[in-house]
């Protein structure tokens, strides 16, 4: 995670940015946290979405677990994982639009697929987020923070994202109307994230 962390900081140097808003999405959020523990002087204000401290503040669901699953089980576990509310009822109930959104996960899924750079990209994305764990670092954090969550995220569920706002002094913490990708499900999100980033 640190690498990922020093390739952000490095980007900040190539754009000639001092410092900056930083906005971390999921495994975005891990790395966020890391730019703003090791460069804390390059982050003006942070917003955590849907992510974790990992260690004993408790983790994103471990993905790394899924890598021998086959395509398409691995598609459908994934979706309740998501948002808890596309659990296996909800897939029977509602076939066609269960398919629609299976069929747009598999298109994603199987987008440069054979692509071996991909594939790497994707494992060490795994191996770095397995291995995430802030939870004795975030304390120390002094910029403004915003920590949001979905409602129904089974991935980065309700309980670890609140604790992770609880570990960082001062943090703000948000629940909006949706699962992992909540930011697509409630447009409250995004004027809840610009109101405090446009905030003094």
């Amino acid at each position: 995670m640190a690498q990922y962390c020093e390739d952000a900081a490095n980007l900040l140097d190539v754009v000639g940015w001092d410092s900056c808003f930083v906005m971390g999405i999921s495994f975005g959020g891990m790395v966020a946290q890391e730019l703003a523990i090791r460069h804390p002087g390059r982050v003006k204000k942070l917003v955590l979405g849907c992510t974790s401290t990992g260690g004993a503040g408790g983790s994103s669901y471990p993905l790394h677990e899924l890598q021998d699953m086959p395509l398409e089980e691995k598609i459908k576990f994934r979706m309740s994982k998501n948002d808890t509310r596309l659990n296996e009822q909800w897939q029977q109930d509602n076939p066609e639009k269960f398919q629609e959104l299976f069929d747009k996960a598999l298109e994603t899924a199987n987008f440069a697929k054979d692509d071996p750079g991909k594939a790497m990209g994707s494992r060490r994305q795994l191996e770095a987020r397995a291995e995430h764990d802030t939870f004795d670092r975030v304390v120390d954090l002094t910029m403004p923070v915003l920590v949001c969550g979905g409602r129904y995220d089974g991935q980065a569920e309700p309980q670890v994202v609140e604790n992770l706002a609880k570990r960082i002094p001062g943090a703000e913490l948000a629940y909006f109307e949706g699962g992992h990708f909540f930011l697509a499900q409630d447009l409250a999100a995004s004027q809840k994230i610009t109101e405090f980033l446009l905030s003094e």
